[in-house]
């Protein structure tokens, strides 16, 4: 299977919805008091995502370039894996 740097930026959008979701929910329980609570929350739950998910790209494209706990007579070359 090919994988792709699209791929990898797919993953990382699918994943953030879900946990932005789950981070604006939690915000929103924690500023229940406050009257601009579904406001603060979704600032949190905003702020929180694009700073993940820039973070997550880089850490799923570091751990494709690694080797770590990869059998090494099954791994493509590099040229493979970039075509």
């Amino acid at each position: 299977m090919q994988h792709s740097k699209k791929r990898h930026i797919a993953k990382a959008i699918t994943w953030r919805i879900i946990a932005s979701f789950t981070t604006f929910v939690i915000a929103r329980w924690f500023f229940s008091e406050d009257p601009d609570a579904t406001e603060k929350a979704t600032l949190v739950a905003l702020s929180e995502s694009v700073v993940k998910m820039v973070f997550y790209y880089f850490h799923e494209r570091a751990w494709y370039k690694s080797n770590i706990g990869l059998d090494p007579t099954k791994r493509k070359s590099k040229q493979d894996n970039d075509a």
